[in-house]
């Protein structure tokens, strides 16, 4: 019981410490989240929880900083959705310098209740891809750009014409623009430096809610970050592809291991955690599951190596196939640039996986030219001393033990006290010879 409790109370103490520990602030305070990275469920659920968090602490406004690629089209539309009814303003504030609001990024930013960028960021380049990051045919892909262009007239048109168009453009046309140009055709409403510089223009701005207008009043507004869980943090995590990779490229090795050696709970173990893992990154990424298949047969070929040696050409074979299969899975054409695994680590793993078998390998084929060392075969080549004269039989001692024993044929009699070499074994005699 003294072990449970105490296991409790480090339960408890890591739970306390993995979660987020905000300062109070006295009165309505400035709300900031971060995304920084692919538009996925994890950023989603992320940003629902900052507003309920935003709503309940009736915060003044909540500041989305952004800086993404773009990411899956279900997310970014529940997020859109999340800001627009949000009973507390949402700023989407496309930062740091050099920070980019592409493809589900714009929608995002648009869908905004105020709109800002840092200096030196860019937004645009939206035009719609398939699930699986293809290009779509010609009218499905018209089909998806008119919805798209719908969908960003109706968040850009409080904006003005000018606005409208640019929005329009970057689904029509894949255009991306400067900070200075957004601002130039009123798509973004500010263009700050940094958070503070952003809520001194936010103070005595109007922004337009669900229920009417409402002047913000930021100045000298407490900042409350509010980080990413980190629940949150590893499903972002493991929609990384070169995370997938190892994971999957791990999780196959070791089921490959328990299906070779059954019983060993713990390559079991990994591989079901590992798996799972992939599994759940694979379901986002937009892969070929054609590479699966290379993937597997590259393991199947190691193995059929270590039982069937061919002195490393399957292995060789094996690490090829690897390779190929790891591209094919997620750098289709069409893949988003984000959302491609990284050759050199791909290559790296391949080779990394090919040398451990190929000791493996090494370790087999030592066994199968090692001599028997148990049993009557292993009588053979071993030397002994001539108790008896044989001629043509006699007594010998070998192993510390006393056998009966024949001269070897084409073998000259042996004499009492000379040194002897088991030549073969019948039964429970040895044909010996002269050494």
């Amino acid at each position: 019981m003294k072990i449970i409790r105490v296991s409790l109370a480090f339960l408890f103490l890591g739970l306390f410490l993995l979660h987020p520990i905000h300062a109070a602030a006295s009165g309505p305070v400035a709300m900031i989240l971060t995304i920084d990275g692919a538009i996925t469920p994890a950023t989603q659920g992320y940003l629902e929880r900052g507003i309920r968090a935003a709503e309940q602490s009736d915060s003044q406004v909540l500041i989305l900083q952004l800086n993404t690629p773009g990411g899956g089209l279900t997310p970014m539309q529940a997020m859109a959705e999340a800001i627009r009814a949000s009973r507390v303003p949402v700023v989407v504030y496309v930062s740091p310098r050099g920070a980019w609001a592409g493809s589900a990024g714009t929608i995002i930013t648009l869908a905004g209740h105020v709109a800002a960028m840092a200096p030196e960021t860019a937004i645009g380049a939206a035009s719609p891809v398939g699930s699986q990051g293809e290009n779509l045919g010609t009218t499905e892909q018209a089909k998806a750009t008119e919805i798209m262009k719908a969908t960003v007239r109706s968040l850009a048109e409080r904006r003005g014409p000018e606005a409208v168009a640019l929005a329009e453009a970057t689904i029509e046309s894949a255009k991306a623009v400067s900070a200075t140009e957004a601002l130039k055709a009123h798509l973004v409403d500010f263009i700050a430096s940094d958070v503070p510089d952003l809520l001194k223009q936010l103070d005595g701005f109007t922004v337009q809610m669900a229920d009417g207008s409402r002047v913000l009043h930021t100045s000298g507004a407490p900042q409350q970050a509010l980080p990413m869980s980190f629940i949150e943090q590893l499903l972002q995590l493991l929609v990384d592809p070169n995370i997938v990779f190892l994971l999957l490229a791990i999780g196959v090795q070791a089921l490959l291991i328990e299906l070779t050696h059954p019983g060993a709970w713990v390559p079991a173990f990994f591989a079901v955690v590992c798996l799972s893992l992939a599994a759940y990154g694979l379901g986002f990424l937009p892969v070929n599951w054609f590479g699966l298949i290379f993937i597997i047969m590259a393991f199947v070929l190691f193995i059929l190596d270590i039982k069937t040696p061919t002195h490393g050409a399957l292995t060789i074979a094996g690490v090829v196939s690897f390779i190929i299969g790891a591209l094919v899975l997620f750098n289709s054409t069409g893949a988003p640039q984000f959302q491609r695994v990284s050759l050199p680590l791909v290559i790296f793993v391949g080779v990394f996986i090919g040398l451990i078998f190929t000791v493996i390998l090494g370790y087999a084929l030592r066994a199968l030219r090692r001599p028997i060392i148990t049993g009557m075969e292993s009588m053979r080549g071993q030397t002994g001393l001539a108790i008896s004269e044989i001629d043509p039989s006699g007594q010998v001692q070998v192993a510390s033990e006393l056998w009966s024993a024949d001269v070897a044929e084409g073998s000259r009699k042996i004499h009492k006290g000379d040194t002897v070499e088991v030549v073969k074994v019948e039964g429970l005699r040895l044909k010996v010879r002269k050494k």
